[in-house]
């Protein structure tokens, strides 16, 4: 059976000026700078990279909060990329995101039921009876009890929390969830639950996840699919398996070289890369990586290089075999 594709982007790019004084003409950051890229009902991409790489700004195309400034965006078919804005208004309930910070995210005067019942107040013409009964079902669904929906958010564990911002985002029955960083600053220990918790929601409403992440070990267990951007854009991606046994591109493979490893006789050898992060203000030319790449040969400094098909990997480099 072929699998159902929900989301698709194609070239996808998102660039901003910044004002630079009065008598200077402004800077273009290229935030996102050519994504392509597809996501399967019921499947989980994970998207990694230094902080600056570009995730967050992929984050808020996908949810919608921004227009991008080129490229193709699909979801459920439906090109939204050039699309008005009451066409894109419709499809807002069919992407809903998590945020990192679960606790910025929830009104610390509002109560928890009333803050579930709001996007169904906004977009629906359900009755209270009938949000009130959908946001208690959404808690039982997310594993908090009958009680938490009279208590205001500082009540709640960090835990707790990230469970009630799951819970608003599935009031509108969506198909596709943003995750930005949804376990980050959670306990370890926490940090499990929540993606067993998601890991149990995707299989049974057959959600699509982008899994924004900078933690590898995460991501290797809960993604179906890896992307690694470097700068704004995509350098590798593949399988989970195949990204993470034979990474190609040197940034993934330095990458996963500061994962730790929880086998004390694993020998790992670290790759550290050389250099920091360039400004998208001023990127380098051809290859933006190769100020810091080890393999770097002449063509890198002056050519972008395509992406291509590299064993089973999508990769942009020159030099990989």
């Amino acid at each position: 059976m072929k699998p159902e594709i929900v989301l698709e982007a194609e070239d996808l790019t998102r660039h901003y000026e910044v004002s630079r004084g009065t008598f200077k003409s402004p800077a273009v950051v290229k935030a996102l700078d050519g994504a392509t890229f597809t996501l399967e009902k019921g499947k989980t991409l994970a998207v990694v990279g230094e902080s600056g790489c570009g995730k967050s700004t992929l984050a808020r195309l996908v949810t919608l909060i921004e227009e991008p400034t080129s490229g193709l965006l699909k979801i459920k078919g439906q090109d939204l990329s050039t699309t008005d804005h009451n066409i894109r208004r419709q499809f807002h309930s069919k992407v809903q995101i998590v945020f990192q910070d679960p606790y910025g995210s929830l009104n610390p005067r509002q109560k928890i039921g009333h803050a579930l019942e709001e996007p169904l107040l906004v977009n629906t013409d359900q009755s209270k009876a009938e949000r009130e009964k959908a946001a208690r079902d959404i808690l039982d669904l997310v594993g908090l009890r009958p009680e938490h929906y009279d208590r205001y958010p500082h009540m709640f564990s960090g835990g707790q929390r990230q469970r009630i911002a799951v819970a608003r985002a599935l009031m509108l029955e969506p198909e596709i969830l943003v995750l930005d960083e949804p376990v980050s600053a959670l306990d370890v220990s926490i940090q499990a639950q929540i993606l067993n918790l998601l890991a149990e929601l995707q299989e049974r409403l057959n959600l699509a996840y982008l899994f924004i992440s900078h933690d590898l070990s995460v991501v290797h267990h809960i993604a179906d699919e890896v992307m690694v951007m470097y700068l704004g854009v995509p350098v590798e991606s593949g399988s989970r398996d195949t990204l993470f046994s034979t990474p190609r591109h040197p940034y993934t493979q330095a990458l996963l070289s500061a994962t730790p490893v929880a086998d004390p006789f694993k020998e790992k050898q670290r790759i550290v890369l050389r250099g920091e992060l360039p400004s998208p203000m001023n990127p380098p030319s051809g290859c933006t990586f190769h100020p810091r790449c080890p393999w770097v040969i002449d063509t890198c400094k002056q050519t972008s290089p395509m992406i291509r098909l590299i064993g089973e990997s999508h990769v942009a480099c020159h030099v990989a075999q």
